[in-house]
């Protein structure tokens, strides 16, 4: 399967080492990305430092290594509430029908109406700093494009004799569209959501990168760039560690997310 489907080896290979170094890094690693060391500011890539040390002599792969955790963890649970609430809202209106579907879809048009990243922008700006604020602007980033995928699958989906026979037994909406439909919409919810995780990657780093993500010290890789811009020409590598890694990560979730369009596609 994955000999023919190359997207989805090198993406699965991407995210999974990815995966990996978050959870067992820091337990190799047992360096603190935290430790100050002045003495060692700015040092350039060595074997007792890999990446480097930042400005203020911290371990940069440490740092690089709580980022990904930082930024895997933000980016999964986002993706997990935008597809929980847009499962609901789009689910909902297309077994609703008539003027409830209309009104709720009128909803979700203004929503995707704004920008995305300029709508998480100004939430991110009135809750201020912080990551449950981070998390909640970027939900209502990503949340409209999980409810019309939904609605426009059930809506295929509801006039199937599967479904006629369990709504004819009186089964409820809620039973119809968790027990019925949805494990129908597997794939693309899959294919959406690994797309997602990696738009929710740069989305994340833009806006710690602007000071309205994670506070310093904590390591994120946007706070790492917008930290290591100001050394860009006596040392470079303060920003091209995170700035590497935030593009293997992009790159293997969109591998990832193709690979599964192609198998999903395939299968249908």
């Amino acid at each position: 399967m994955m000999r023919h489907n190359p997207s989805l080896t090198i993406g699965a290979t991407l995210v999974g080492a990815l995966v990996l170094l978050a959870i067992v890094g820091p337990l190799a690693l047992r360096i603190d990305p935290l430790a100050i060391d002045l003495s060692r500011a700015l040092a350039s890539p060595s074997r007792s430092h890999w990446f480097g040390c930042d400005s203020l002599g911290r371990d940069l792969l440490a740092r690089v290594i709580w980022g990904a955790r930082l930024s895997l963890g933000i980016s999964t649970t986002v993706v997990a509430l935008s597809l929980a609430a847009g499962s609901v809202i789009g689910g909902a209106a297309a077994l609703a029908g008539g003027r409830v579907d209309a009104l709720v879809m009128r909803g979700v048009d203004i929503a995707m109406g704004f920008p995305g990243f300029l709508l998480a922008l100004a939430l991110a700006a009135i809750l201020g700093p912080g990551l449950f604020d981070l998390v909640i602007a970027l939900t209502a980033m990503g949340w409209t494009g999980y409810a019309r995928l939904v609605r426009g699958e059930v809506l295929s989906l509801r006039e199937r004799v599967y479904v006629e026979g369990a709504r004819a037994l009186g089964a409820r909406p809620s039973r119809l569209l968790f027990r019925h439909l949805m494990p129908a919409l597997a794939g693309p919810l899959a294919v959406q959501a690994t797309f997602g995780v990696g738009g929710i990657i740069i989305a994340e780093a833009a806006l710690s990168f602007l000071g309205l993500g994670a506070r310093p010290p904590t390591p994120s890789w946007g706070n790492m760039l917008d930290a290591g811009r100001a050394f860009i020409l006596v040392a470079p590598h303060l920003t091209t560690a995170p700035g590497v890694a935030i593009g293997l990560s992009v790159l293997g979730f969109n591998l990832l997310g193709d690979g599964l369009a192609q198998l999903t596609n395939r299968r249908r």
